[in-house]
């Protein structure tokens, strides 16, 4: 039952410390020495933590209106508020050492960061479409911004400017579609939305437009194709944790909107929803397709993570498009996948920051040998990918089993038979990275740049010296990982096993959260 009160203003406390704790970290900044600037790492961490603790304590009993109804209190913000707060501690984590050696202005970094949360979080939270809007555009400026802090690299902020460049597009092409819906139907509020799409109005031309914008709106923001264009260049261009963040957050938050919007203004819709349902269905199928097979031709590794995030959003895109059919199970089974596919994802990129702290270098061939220089973060690459690419017994095994069985079961076969078919192209992909660091052979000592053992030196005849060929040169030696990555890659290789053996208590938490958007009627 929902509970309209608009005096209940405490259940937003967590949204308040995050705030407040957001511009503790700016204040702070102002005056710690340069030298102790990484401590606002572990100030932002324990914030987000703290932030999670008071989410938990004050989770209210069934669903509580606040303002209105413009934002509300459930069991599915709370379950994403408490994801997003994690995501944001892996990130921290992440780009602790990064920040350090690479990054200035760290505390302006880490308090973006606390504000990007909270966007995320009220968009969780909202009902209306002009909160959810603004709620967006809070976290888009934020990640404008870290998309172009490598102040140091002209890529970054040549991604930054074509990030907010396009970002700003898709949200006039969002808002315009939003005065659209308004002109046509009076209201804002989802509810309303479904409330008038139901009464037997006729549906008006300028409906079918507001509602096309928003769907390209949300495109942009989710990457899908033919709205992509945007990732490969920030993903490539971006500080690597913030490459990291687009590829989980930005996507979680995103599709969190999607659901709400989808479960409680357009699926109750019936006559919207069967003709919008193919759309998104198509929608799904060539974004599965350009995602993983253009990742065939990529060279830069997160030119390739980029472009696999594409092709992972299309898969959570086919459970969406049968959420009218089955929505109990087509939610849980986007809702598990974008778990599985944020902790796989944290794994694989704090694998690769470890390696890029080290060298500097994000090439494919760039890895090499790194199982004989760094074991354990290649393992960690590797489990990774091996889950992304959906093969036991991992958790990305798990999440895709339940997700295509959604597809397969609200009648559209045809959409999970390509995504099997694209789920084993993106196999190919991923084993080029394992082949790199499991079968070729590591730089020489003192010679980062040669992938062949030292090059053709070693056994050149008419160099006048005699050569040992029976010997391989020494191996280019890399530093042990720190002790945070080493941990968040431990920490992430538990949770990705065991979400792939025993997923029932996250399925069962994740089914409250979808009860409680689930449409009426």
């Amino acid at each position: 039952m929902t509970t309209t009160l608009t005096t209940n203003l405490y259940l937003l406390t967590p949204e308040f410390a995050l705030t407040a704790l957001a511009f503790l970290v700016f204040t702070v900044d102002l005056f710690l020495p340069e030298r102790s600037k990484e401590w606002l790492a572990g100030l932002s961490a324990l914030s987000l933590v703290a932030v999670m603790v008071i989410a938990l304590l004050m989770r209210p009993a069934g669903s509580v209106e606040l303002y209105g109804g413009l934002i509300v209190v459930d069991d599915f913000g709370l379950f994403f508020k408490i994801f997003f707060l994690a995501i944001g501690i892996g990130i921290i984590a992440l780009s602790w050492e990064y920040a350090r050696e690479r990054l200035d202005h760290r505390g302006e970094f880490y308090g973006l960061l606390l504000f990007s949360v909270l966007g995320m979080n009220l968009l969780a939270m909202s009902r209306e479409l002009l909160t959810a809007y603004i709620s967006l555009e809070l976290l888009s400026f934020s990640l404008y911004v870290m998309v172009a802090y490598g102040l140091r690299e002209a890529r970054s902020n040549e991604a930054g400017i074509k990030y907010i460049i396009i970002g700003a597009l898709s949200s006039a092409i969002m808002l315009y579609g939003l005065s659209n819906i308004y002109a046509a139907l009076g209201t804002t509020y989802f509810s309303g939305i479904a409330a008038e799409l139901n009464s037997g109005n006729a549906v008006s031309p300028v409906l079918w437009v507001g509602v096309a914008l928003l769907v390209v709106g949300l495109g942009f923001k989710l990457s899908a194709v033919p709205f992509h264009m945007w990732a490969p260049d920030a993903y490539e261009g971006a500080p690597l944790p913030v490459t990291a963040y687009l590829a989980i957050g930005s996507k979680a938050a995103a599709f969190a909107l999607t659901l709400r919007l989808f479960a409680e203004a357009i699926v109750p819709a019936v006559g919207l929803w069967s003709e919008w349902q193919l759309v998104i269905a198509v929608l799904a199928a060539i974004t599965m397709l350009l995602g993983n097979l253009v990742a065939l031709a990529q060279r830069n590794l997160k030119r390739l993570m980029a472009y696999s995030s594409i092709g992972h959003v299309g898969y959570a895109l086919a459970g969406v498009a049968v959420l009218g059919t089955d929505f109990a199970l087509a939610a849980k089974a986007v809702i598990f996948y974008l778990v599985v596919y944020a902790v796989t994802n944290l794994v694989v990129f704090a694998g690769v920051t470890a390696y890029y702290n080290r060298t500097g270098q994000d090439d494919i061939a760039d890895l090499a040998g790194l199982a004989d220089r760094q074991p354990y973060v290649a393992a960690a690459i590797a489990i990774g990918l091996f889950s992304l690419a959906g093969l036991p017994i991992f958790a990305g095994f798990t999440a895709k089993f339940y997700l295509f069985a959604a597809v397969a079961d609200g009648g559209f076969l045809w959409l999970a038979g390509i995504a099997i078919f694209t789920s084993l192209v993106s196999l190919y992909y991923y084993l080029q990275v394992m082949r790199q660091m499991y079968i070729e052979p590591a730089p020489a000592s003192g010679d980062p740049d040669n992938h062949q053992h030292g090059g053709d030196s070693a056994g050149d005849p008419h160099d006048g010296h005699e050569h040992q060929v029976d010997s391989d040169p020494p191996v280019a030696p890399l530093g042990r990982p720190s002790w945070l990555l080493t941990g968040t890659m431990g920490v992430g290789l538990l949770v990705v096993t065991w979400l792939g053996v025993y997923p029932a208590p996250l399925l069962a938490l994740i089914e409250s959260a979808g009860a409680a958007i689930l449409p009426l009627g």
